[in-house]
């Protein structure tokens, strides 16, 4: 996550920039630079803790439907209660791997708008870090795990 020392840094730089007509300075542009990779390590975290999520969720229903057919094991009181545990959890996991690229464009487009774009030192965006593609995967992956918890409840 971003620090308050960090945007309070960047800020208080931001400002120094405005108030001048003056070329960003390398402290100010380094600062910048900490608070983009910033914003990727946050992105990060979003993936981990969805994946966390869908993974979870999906050993869920596999140990207990695994656990149901053990010979000797009294039937559950309510079978399917597993299986929509384990759903909310991979429904919160996709539902976490699609906001996250939105938080993360915003943000990104809020660093490179008015006068912070002068302390990026560049005059375009540039690429997109391979963050996005990579949760816009995990998210096909999400959801296949749904469908097939979804057929198997069938």
């Amino acid at each position: 996550m971003v620090s308050l020392s960090r945007c309070d840094g960047l800020a208080r730089a931001a400002k120094r920039v405005q108030a001048s007509a003056a070329t960003a300075t390398a402290d100010s542009h380094f600062a910048w630079l900490r608070t983009r990779l910033a914003l990727e390590r946050t992105m990060m975290a979003w993936q981990r803790t969805a994946v966390s999520l869908i993974g979870f969720g999906f050993a869920i229903v596999q140990f207990f439907e695994h656990l149901q057919q053990t010979p000797g094991v009294r039937p559950a009181e309510h079978p399917h209660a597993a299986q929509y545990l384990g759903l909310a959890l991979i429904s919160c996991g996709v539902f976490a791997l699609v906001i996250s690229p939105w938080l993360h464009r915003s943000s990104v487009r809020y660093l490179w708008g008015g006068s912070y774009a002068v302390l990026a030192g560049m005059t375009k965006e540039g690429l997109q870090p391979p963050v996005v593609a990579i949760a816009i995967l995990l998210i096909l992956i999400g959801v296949c795990a749904f469908a097939t918890v979804v057929v198997r409840l069938l």
